[in-house]
C-alpha cells in the first residue's frame, strides 16, 4: 500500500466537511466522530486496495482530520 502526498489532501476535506456539519448544528463532541466516519467513507471510495487497507486508511484520515483539528484549536486558544 503506498499512500502519496497528495492523498493526504483529504484530511483537509474532512476537516472543512465537519466544520460545515457543526454550523449546521453538529454538537462539538460528535466531531471527531463523524471526521473518522468521514474519513472511512473517504477511503473505501477513493482507494482501490483490499478492504481492510481502505478501512484503516480510513481511520488513519479521520483521525488525523480530528487530532489535527483540536491540536490548532488548542493553539489558537491560549
Amino acid at each position: 500500500m503506498l499512500i502519496e502526498i497528495y492523498d493526504m489532501t483529504i484530511v483537509p476535506v474532512i476537516i472543512g466537511l465537519v466544520q460545515l456539519c457543526k454550523m449546521a448544528g453538529l454538537k462539538a463532541k460528535y466531531a471527531p466522530f463523524v471526521a473518522v466516519v468521514l474519513g472511512i467513507i473517504f477511503a473505501l471510495i477513493y482507494f482501490q486496495i483490499s478492504i481492510q487497507d481502505r478501512i484503516l486508511l480510513g481511520l488513519v484520515f479521520g483521525l488525523s482530520a480530528s487530532g489535527l483539528y483540536s491540536g490548532s484549536k488548542n493553539l489558537t486558544e491560549r
